[in-house]
């Protein structure tokens, strides 16, 4: 029985600490109902209902983010992609470039065979002997 108590002291103060961190990091704008110092004592004075409590009501959850059902909130505005992987504009913007460089590597390539085709049928005045 005391295994479990103290399992459950480490969790709380691991928890106190997180909250800490997360309160502490975050942007003055992000910080909701109260002023920050006073979110830093909650947690502080109360861990294990201040920590709650600073993660449920005290910070603005970033758009987009998912409760336990896995569903996006509703109302929550769909914000800009997290990277630029799943950016749909810079997405076409390489694959744009990418078919430019290919078709000037193509280009190229096609004026290269050209030039060297030309090259084999013209007649060599190095072959040629001498009169």
């Amino acid at each position: 029985m005391a295994r479990l108590y103290v399992l459950l002291f480490l969790v709380q103060i691991v928890l106190a600490v997180v909250a800490l961190i997360s309160c502490l990091s975050a942007d003055e704008e992000k910080v909701k109902a109260l002023p920050r110092m006073i979110w830093v004592l909650i947690i502080l004075f109360f861990p294990l209902v201040g920590s709650i409590a600073w993660f449920l009501v005290g910070r603005e959850r970033p758009a987009g983010t998912t409760g336990v059902t896995g569903a996006a909130r509703p109302g929550a505005p769909a914000g800009r992609p997290l990277a630029p992987d799943d950016d749909p504009e810079f997405l076409a913007s390489l694959d744009e470039r990418s078919r430019r460089e290919d078709q000037e590597r193509l280009r190229l390539w096609e004026e290269d065979l050209r030039r060297r085709e030309e090259e084999l049928r013209r007649p060599d005045d190095r072959d040629r002997p001498e009169v």
